[in-house]
């Protein structure tokens, strides 16, 4: 029984507090200032249109030919009236309700003098108060309605009754005079469950307007702030929406809605192209970007936005960069590596070690010829060629995690560069490190990049030799559009043609004969692993240039320490 009371009492109590806040939006919204506009243009309409027809008429004049003296004055007074209304309503110097009581008994006062003026009830001037008191009723609460449509009410029977006692009427019409006050009464009545109607209207689209608008702002935020990076483009392949990551990743500047996706990245825009119009391409294309002398290597992945997966409606782009892709697999990749080389070591290592010792003896026996002895030379060869395959291939499976940390490259390269000449014993200018920005960073782990760096400079040497002069230059700097750094080993050896670019990246392919063919790719791997990525480019003039492009030092930092 109390329970049943006390939600009595909270649904009242929940029901007065919805109605208080109802009028209180009405008060901050634009609801009552459109209605109180909107009456005062009808009023300031009605006032001009009165006053002109009193002075452009004619006898007999259709409104104020009882008393025009009287007519023309509060005609002339109701347009000034309605004029300082239309301006405080502009300036909003009086609070709302306030103005909407002061207006509406003007009006009342007004309309009934115009009626006396004009022959009383029988003018039709009256019926004028029916559109001000029912409007003014949405406004107002129903106390303040109800004591104007009172006061109308009694105002258009005291007219009634004055005409009667003055006789300035030939018949009453008492009847009329009534019937005009209950309809008044009745609209001001009638007029408030739709006033409540339309505050809570207001009050709800208000409150859907500010979620909506929260939760637009919200959307954007977090698309805008998302690590992968996002694209979305209409059935005309303009681009309407991209985030920070996906213009960055694109090396593009700000980009509008509706710019055409052509203009910010040519490869994608063809793509997209072929792929509406053949269902037999796969939506996930792995593509290398050329944009203004950064080549990244990409994967787009297309996901229709339209019914039933069609392919001609909008479309949501994702991109990604695949040196990071490769980065969180890699760990996979050397859980096996490792398992393989532990086999490899076990199984290969121990008896090529056997062959190797057999044969150094073998060629110390005094009886061997020069054939012999030559065979004895080919095994030992051989067999240090595999073990250092399984150096390599150890070397690889044993890099656990990196250890990133910060490098200024300036500095660390003059310091390698200075190992690196004395260990091979190289004559001056034949390495050298161009210009490097003295505030140039990158992010990757010390050893790891000394072991990139080494690889890629030693075979430098090695192939910048064969062309009769060693000239190997090392620089860095950063990449137009995305400002991420890099190191460039230029050399002028023979280059790379086309078909072998592809593969020299691949485990155990090698161009050279006494090579291994796992220089480049350990290389590649570990730049991976440190969220880098290794690339090769054809050097103008002749030669090859092997790319290290570093992550953004301070994105990566920043999503660690979260």
């Amino acid at each position: 029984m109390n329970s049943a009371r006390t939600d009595a009492l909270e649904k009242q109590t929940g029901r007065g507090s919805r109605d208080a806040l109802l009028h209180k939006a009405l008060d901050e919204t634009e609801l009552g200032l459109r209605m109180l506009v909107t009456l005062n243009a009808f009023r300031l309409l009605i006032s001009t249109s009165l006053l002109l027809l009193f002075v452009v008429g004619t006898e007999p004049r259709f409104f104020g030919d009882t008393k025009p003296t009287l007519f023309a004055a509060v005609a002339a007074s109701y347009l000034v009236f309605a004029i300082l209304s239309a301006v405080s309503l502009r300036q909003d110097y009086v609070p709302r309700k306030v103005l909407a009581t002061t207006q509406l008994f003007a009006d009342i006062v007004a309309i009934t003098l115009l009626m006396h003026a004009s022959g009383g009830i029988s003018s039709g001037l009256g019926g004028l108060l029916i559109i001000f008191i029912g409007a003014g009723s949405l406004v107002l609460p129903v106390s303040a309605a109800t004591t104007l449509a009172a006061i109308a009410t009694l105002a258009i029977l005291g007219e009634q009754a004055y005409a009667q006692v003055t006789s300035l009427m030939v018949q009453s019409n008492w009847p009329a005079a009534g019937v005009l006050g209950a309809i008044i009464f009745a609209i001001a009545l009638a007029a408030q469950p739709l006033a409540g109607r339309i505050r809570a209207s207001e009050a709800l689209a208000r409150q859907f307007g500010v979620d909506l608008k929260n939760l637009s702002e919200l959307n954007d935020y977090i698309v805008q702030h998302l690590r992968e990076s996002i694209v979305v483009v209409d059935d005309a392949d303009t681009v309407r929406l991209i985030n920070g990551s996906a213009t960055q990743l694109l090396a593009a500047g700000p980009i509008q809605r509706g710019t055409e996706l052509g203009t910010v990245c040519t490869p994608l825009a063809d793509y997209i192209g072929e792929w509406r119009l053949d269902h037999d391409m796969p939506s996930h294309p792995e593509m290398t970007l050329i944009t203004e002398g950064d080549n990244v290597r990409i994967t787009a992945h297309l996901a229709p936005l339209g019914k039933a997966g069609r392919r001609d409606g909008p479309i949501l782009v994702f991109l990604e960069d695949v040196s990071h892709i490769n980065a969180r697999v890699q760990q996979s990749k050397l859980a096996s590596l490792g398992r393989l080389s532990a086999s490899i070591a076990h199984e290969i290592r121990n008896p090529v070690g056997a062959m190797s010792h057999a044969a150094q003896l073998l060629a110390e026996s005094p009886g061997l010829s020069n054939d012999d002895q030559r065979l004895t030379e080919i095994i030992e060869s051989h067999s240090e060629r595999v073990s250092h395959i399984i150096d390599n291939v150890l070397q690889l499976s044993r890099r656990d995690s990196s250890r990133p940390e910060r490098l200024q490259l300036a500095a660390w390269l003059e310091d390698f560069a200075a190992e690196f000449v004395r260990t091979l014993e190289l004559q001056e200018g034949e390495l050298t490190i161009g210009d490097v920005p003295a505030d140039l960073e990158a992010r990757m782990d010390r050893g790891h990049l000394r072991q990139v760096l080494w690889n890629l400079c030693d075979n430098a040497v090695k192939y910048a030799s064969e062309t009769g002069g060693i000239m190997v230059e090392v620089q860095g700097g950063r990449m137009p559009g995305q400002g991420r750094p890099y190191i460039e080993v230029l050399d002028c050896g023979h280059g790379v043609d086309d078909a072998t670019a592809d593969k020299i990246f691949e485990p155990f392919y090698t161009a050279r004969s006494g090579g291994t063919g796992l220089g480049l790719y350990i290389s590649r791997e570990l730049c991976e692993l440190n969220r880098a990525t290794l690339l090769y480019l054809d050097r103008p003039g002749g030669g090859s240039i092997f790319r290290i492009v570093f992550s953004d030092p301070d994105r990566w930092d920043t999503q660690d320490e979260q």
